[in-house]
């Protein structure tokens, strides 16, 4: 039984799972007693798949665009570059300011093609010069109309996710980067009742966690950001907005998977909903990476395709602007509108991969070209798409951090697209989505790009708030601790939550965040360890907590949030009743409530966490089969059968 209320208005990696990188998914079949699933769960079908995917890879892999050597994907060898060589600028300095190709006022209007670094960037095969890198020889010649399928289409992509590419073992080893996770720790409310922390959440979690498994591997620990698994579903309780605010919220408390004497506080935020007519016209601006590392066909290939799936959802008022960067960075298109698709599509179908990495490069020519095309009151946005391996120039975590955080004040959002196997950077990329005012994404596939770009356009490249905060107090008089699921890298100084100076998440249009917790009320029983049978009554309650003298309280929500273009923030309140209507399963606030419980047993396994408790797999396969819903692009569906190949792969494993 759940109660609900509503406004208007370092973690251990897996035993084994390196040590015993499994070559392709084998074992029993997985079948969900009782559940409807039409997922593929016959061994035999995963086979024939695999043999097709393996088969269709062969001959495409390396067709786009008729590229030449990809050479070695080693950081900071320059493979088969088709410009001139480009002498890495000192790690000291920014680069890229003075280049042709990164000066806007030097941009012409129509196609120019900006010189790398001053070089000749004239092909090995003698074509001509100015090309940037990343693009054919022939690309500087007037673009001509698509005719026929791009190298690499939809059709050979499989617009449905499967199980059936397997990459060699190796490639996962030791290659990916991730920033460290430490599970938040159980919080006494007579030590600190609050926190805060930025309420932006990314989803590329999920979709990475969803690469690993399916090719036949446990994923390592800090890969495994549970808000980010929670948060990639859509929830379905309907939501009470209030006036012009651009939030609701609702709160609700249930049983906790982990521990029978906790409950689980859910905690979900809604922005609105926007007709798409109403949003405003954008300028994108996408930033490419063409170096060697793209040369794969869950790189560039794919790349290639999501973007194509953004131009075609673009109106004559949108413009569209790309950048290049491999040794260095180049300009392709300079503001082409987005009724002149044949253009577009044409421009990114040339792309190809070869060269080192200047990151740095390409993020200060995209902010110049973007800033000279900025106009007050459009979606001015520059997406970055990429495996985040940057070799040349400014590329540590902490240097490309400041550089992100100085180009935040131009008021451009940056957004992330992550590609690819191996050696994946995600934690680059997710500290410069935090930093530089946007999100990111990973996508692994023709049909997540689809997701993220088209079905989620306006939650994911449109802001309806920035620097959103969340704060919440527990009041010690009822609470007796709380434990926050997730968000470990988001947390902020309660000090923070009215500093109007201190940077957070922006969130988009029609956007759900949820956050859970695990409390424990007095009396809900003591430890098994001191030999009480009830839980101690507390001694005294914080007299000068704004909530604390409320007996009729658990906690309150806190959200404090600027509108786009402002300075000062403004504040949402609601406080969760001790005393609120129970509401029956079966209604859809509870089966979010329960399907979001699966999703959080589920990373705390993952992740082999200390508080998984006595949540095991098959509990997380009955709390989501119970709030499976209505489900109507069948995410929740395909989150059960990532569940079922997960548990074939941990007796695999013998975890």
């Amino acid at each position: 039984m759940f109660g609900g209320s509503n406004i208007m208005g370092n973690s251990k990696a897996k035993p084994g799972a390196w040590a015993v990188l499994a070559a392709m998914v084998l074992g029993a079949n997985l079948m969900l007693s009782g559940c409807a699933s039409s997922a593929p769960t016959e061994e035999t079908t995963v086979q024939a798949t695999k043999a097709a995917k393996k088969q269709e890879t062969a001959g495409t892999t390396g067709q786009s665009g008729g590229q030449g050597s990809a050479g070695s994907t080693q950081a900071g060898q320059t493979p088969g570059q088709s410009g001139g060589s480009a002498s890495a600028p000192d790690a000291s300095e920014v680069p890229g300011s003075g280049s042709a190709a990164t000066t806007a006022a030097q941009v012409l209007e129509d196609e120019a093609w900006g010189a790398a670094d001053g070089g000749s960037a004239k092909a090995a095969s003698g074509g001509a010069a100015n090309a940037p890198a990343g693009v054919s020889p022939e690309a500087i010649s007037p673009a001509p109309a698509l005719t026929g399928a791009p190298a690499y289409s939809s059709q050979s992509y499989p617009a449905q996710r499967d199980v059936s590419y397997i990459p060699p073992a190796d490639l996962y080893a030791g290659g990916e980067g991730y920033l460290g996770i430490d599970d938040s720790r159980a919080v006494d409310t007579s030590v600190e009742s609050m926190l805060t922390f930025s309420l932006k959440v990314d989803t590329s979690a999920y979709t990475n966690v969803q690469r690993y498994i399916e090719s036949g591997m446990l994923p390592p620990a800090d890969a495994v950001k549970t808000e980010e698994l929670i948060n990639y579903f859509e929830y379905d309780g309907k939501m009470t907005f209030n006036g012009y605010e651009p939030f609701a919220i609702y709160t609700q408390v249930g049983a906790s998977p982990f521990d029978s004497r906790k409950e689980l506080a859910y905690v979900r935020v809604r922005s609105k909903d926007i007709d798409p007519s109403q949003r405003p016209a954008s300028n994108l601006t996408f930033l490419i990476d063409t170096s060697g590392s793209m040369d794969s066909y869950d790189k560039l290939p794919l790349l290639k395709e999501a973007f194509k799936l953004l131009v075609e959802t673009l109106s004559e008022d949108d413009k569209v602007s790309i950048v290049t960067y491999a040794g260095s960075a180049g300009i392709v298109l300079d503001s082409v509108s987005g009724a002149d698709k044949d253009r577009i599509l044409a421009a990114i179908d040339r792309l190809e991969a070869s060269g080192s990495t200047a990151g740095a490069d390409g993020i200060n020519t995209a902010y110049k070209l973007a800033e000279k095309n900025y106009r007050e009151g459009r979606n001015n946005r520059i997406i970055l798409a990429t495996d985040g391996d940057f070799n040349v120039g400014v590329s540590s975590i902490s240097g490309l951090e400041k550089l992100i955080s100085r180009k935040r004040e131009t008021g451009i959002y940056f957004s992330i697209l992550g590609f690819g196997t191996g050696n994946l950077q995600d934690d680059t990329m997710e500290t410069l989505a935090k930093n530089g005012n946007g999100n990111y994404s990973y996508i692994n596939s023709a049909s997540t790009a689809r997701k993220v770009l088209v079905e989620e356009m306006g939650s994911n490249l449109f802001a309806v708030a920035n620097d959103v905060k969340a704060q919440v107090e527990f009041n010690p008089a009822n609470v007796k601790s709380y434990r926050l699921i997730g968000y470990e890298n988001r947390m902020l100084a309660n000090e923070d939550f009215a500093d109007d100076t201190k940077d957070a998440g922006e969130i988009g249009i029609g956007t759900d965040v949820v956050v859970l917790f695990e409390i424990e009320r007095w009396g809900s029983g003591g430890d098994a360890s001191d030999g009480k049978k009830y839980g101690q009554a507390p001694v005294a309650v914080v007299a000068n907590s704004e909530i604390g003298n409320d007996a009729d309280e658990l906690f309150e929500v806190r959200i404090r949030y600027k509108n786009p273009g402002e300075e000062n923030s403004n504040l949402m309140t609601l406080a969760c009743k001790t005393d609120f209507a129970q509401a029956a399963d079966n209604t859809a606030h509870g089966r979010d409530f329960l399907f979001a419980s699966a999703v959080a047993g589920f990373a705390h396994i993952l992740r082999d966490s200390e508080y998984t408790g006595k949540c095991d797999i098959d509990d997380v396969l009955e709390m989501a089969k119970s709030g499976l819903g209505a489900d109507e692009k069948g995410y929740r569906e395909e989150f059960l059968y990532l569940v079922q190949e997960y548990r074939r792969l941990a007796r695999e494993y013998g975890e």
